[in-house]
């Protein structure tokens, strides 16, 4: 799984855990880069077990949300599982505010995520 900019990709098992390389992701040309890299996974890697950390990001953009969104929709479409983990308590807010914390299974660490696959 060579070639990504904007991904540091692993796998745990049968599990792809994704980890972001921008602590901030709000430029629009990052964020194409991002969608690209992260439905790739989907539609070229045939992942079927997507955990996405968290962790290194501290601002994410209404934008990138819309990413997500469409990573989501993709991954069911696939018959995959998408989990987050790791999310920092003011970002967590916007998914609460967005109601996106219903949408998405997200965990609060990469241990309590893998283990929930």
């Amino acid at each position: 799984m060579a070639g990504y900019k904007r991904l540091d990709i692993n796998e745990v098992g049968d599990v792809t855990v994704v980890r972001f390389r921008d602590q901030k992701i709000v430029e629009d040309i990052n964020i194409q880069e991002l969608g690209q890299e992260m439905f790739r996974l989907v539609e070229s890697d045939n992942c079927k077990k997507l955990l996405l950390n968290f962790s290194s990001v501290d601002f994410l953009s209404s934008a990138a949300l819309g990413k997500l969104i469409t990573l989501d929709k993709k991954m069911k479409a696939a018959g995959g599982v998408l989990k987050f983990s790791n999310i920092r308590p003011e970002i967590y807010e916007v998914f609460v505010i967005t109601r996106l914390n219903r949408l998405f299974d997200i965990k609060d660490d990469e241990a309590d995520a893998l283990a929930a696959f």
